[in-house]
């Protein structure tokens, strides 16, 4: 079986992750807040990543340094989670992923502030392709503003903020540590703004299933994406991941009767086109930068 091929099975696992953390988030938002929930998911998610980095062998690897970036990291991830389980439940979850999927693009434009990377012509040329589609995706006028829709736009932005530190930190920490304090920090967040008004709602025992799966299916999605990346080029693998969209407009349609809007497809495409124009663009500057055989 070639790697691209790999890839693409990996890609399956993360887009199903994904579907079902929507869907799980959705359920369990009758009885637990977006802080709660991500408390819960992240008690969940710290028992898991204990167990497996046990066996693994690479709890080890957790250290103690750069702890002040692992906090901005997680502030900007834990910001974006929490604006995202609020916004499937107000917006249509296709709106929601067609503005998710504008988190590479905010990272372009916010690469050169945080890594000191150069900003250049294309990535703004991607990134201006990319806003027309949150026009088209949105639509929005004094009349139709849609608070739900912002809370989905800034989510991609506390994800691309969340990327690009968590880039930083690849650079001298390990996996293994990222999602340590990953779990760790976002479930010390999760309590004190759950708890900021004395009141911490338990989970019943019909949404501890669902809360389960939110805190797997987090942690597989991102697992499955960093293993198709490391076989595959992402020139090739981030098309996949587009999948996403047409897989939970169905899903929206089935579940909850959430009709398929035409402007949300086309302004998805567009968004797509944005980061696939950078990332071919990116994949073509570093073959003809490296030295021939």
């Amino acid at each position: 079986m070639s790697d691209t091929l790999k890839a693409a099975l990996w890609m399956i696992g993360a887009i199903a992750s994904f579907t079902s953390m929507a869907i799980a988030g959705r359920a369990v938002s009758a009885e637990l807040d977006t802080f709660e929930i991500m408390m819960y998911r992240s008690f969940i998610g710290v028992v898991i990543l204990v167990i497996v980095a046990t066996l693994a062998g690479t709890i080890t690897q957790v250290n103690r340094q750069n702890l002040g970036l692992h906090f901005i990291r997680n502030i900007s991830h834990f910001a974006g989670q929490n604006l995202w389980f609020y916004a499937i439940t107000v917006v249509p979850l296709a709106q929601v992923f067609a503005l998710e999927f504008t988190s590479p693009l905010w990272a372009i434009l916010l690469a050169p502030l945080i890594l000191g990377e150069r900003l250049r012509p294309i990535g703004l040329l991607a990134a201006g392709i990319g806003f027309i589609g949150i026009l088209v995706v949105a639509r929005p006028t004094p009349e139709t503003v849609n608070f739900g829709q912002l809370t989905a736009l800034l989510a991609a932005i506390g994800f691309a903020l969340s990327a690009l530190f968590t880039r930083k930190l690849t650079r001298t920490q390990s996996i293994t540590c990222i999602l340590f304090y990953l779990t760790v920090m976002q479930a010390a967040f999760g309590v004190i703004f759950a708890g900021f008004d004395g009141d911490i709602a338990k989970p019943s025992a019909s949404i501890v299933p669902w809360l389960v799966l939110i805190a797997c299916a987090g942690l597989v999605a991102h697992f499955c994406l960093t293993t198709a990346l490391r076989l595959a080029p992402a020139s090739v693998v981030m098309p996949i991941d587009f999948v996403r969209l047409p897989l939970i407009a169905v899903v929206g349609a089935m579940l909850y009767a959430e009709p398929i809007d035409i402007f949300v497809v086309l302004g998805a495409a567009l968004i797509f086109g944005g980061n696939y124009l950078n990332i071919i663009t990116e994949s073509r500057s570093k073959s003809n930068a490296s030295p021939s055989s």
